[in-house]
């Protein structure tokens, strides 16, 4: 009988992605996976409202976003975007890393993401229907009150 040779088992690149995200998350404290939580649901909840054309609908969104552009939609999206890209800097950086300003950037989305939720839902409560980024603010208010218990236990 002829043995052939064993040759190891080759990972393609998208099991290492995984095997590199999965090792990232194993490392995260419960402040950091929290905050990288809500840093998500603000990025769902972005894609509903634009899903719903926010900028169409409510005041505020239509006045923030004709400050960036002309092109209220465009004004929109990069005003979302930003703010995610801003949300993705605070987790990779000072909150991954533990920078001293971590408490401080995570103090500011708390508040920030408390406010979108509450604002969200009494908008909705006011209106009396479906509202652009109501189906997701639930848990942006709940990430954001829980951050904000994390960081007032904080030693």
């Amino acid at each position: 009988m002829i043995r052939l040779p064993s040759f190891p088992q080759r990972k393609n690149f998208h099991d290492e992605a995984i095997s590199d995200a999965c090792s990232v998350c194993r490392h995260m404290n419960r402040f950091q996976a929290t905050f990288g939580a809500l840093v998500l649901a603000q990025a769902t909840h972005s894609v509903e409202e634009y899903a719903g054309r926010l900028w169409e609908s409510f005041p505020p969104a239509r006045f923030v976003s004709g400050l960036i552009s002309q092109d209220l939609e465009r004004g929109f999206l990069i005003i979302n975007v930003s703010l995610l890209a801003f949300g993705l800097w605070c987790l990779l950086w000072p909150v991954r890393l533990e920078w001293r300003s971590a408490a401080s950037f995570a103090w500011f989305w708390a508040a920030a993401e408390s406010i979108n939720g509450i604002g969200h839902l009494l908008w909705t409560l006011r209106r009396g229907g479906y509202t652009p980024g109501v189906a997701t603010a639930p848990v942006l208010l709940a990430l954001a009150l829980y951050l904000a218990l994390q960081l007032y236990r904080k030693p």
